[in-house]
């Protein structure tokens, strides 16, 4: 991003802004959101984000967010911890022992999808 992110809250809102343009049937990573707001070593802040975005609106699909290998790390952060993968079965995501089937393949990097 462009724009110089100066508090907690603007960096959160633009990190969900970049998730909320992760189409149905499609994953990220956190790592590939932090680089996307220029913060390469934010993986673990995009995590706290992710956590803290259940009911803000517009609602920010958190589901779609795993880690670098295709984890759902997340899971726990969920209410069930099985929603986050029920979540992404429901967009056709096939999940396998708590890894994203076909990660590679499904893989969205903001970096390259959004132009940045």
């Amino acid at each position: 991003m462009k724009e110089e992110v100066k508090t907690k809250e603007h960096i959160y809102d633009a990190l969900y802004d970049i998730v909320r343009c992760v189409p149905r049937g499609r994953v990220t990573s956190y790592g590939a959101v932090a680089a996307a707001i220029g913060t390469p070593s934010g993986a673990r802040l995009v995590g706290y984000a992710m956590n803290k975005c259940h009911g803000v609106m517009p609602k920010v699909p958190a589901h779609r967010v795993v880690n670098r290998n295709g984890l759902l790390t997340g899971k726990h952060h969920f209410n069930p911890p099985e929603k986050m993968q029920h979540l992404l079965e429901k967009e056709g995501i096939k999940v396998t022992d708590d890894q994203v089937a076909d990660f590679e393949k499904i893989f969205w990097d903001p970096m390259i999808e959004l132009a940045m």
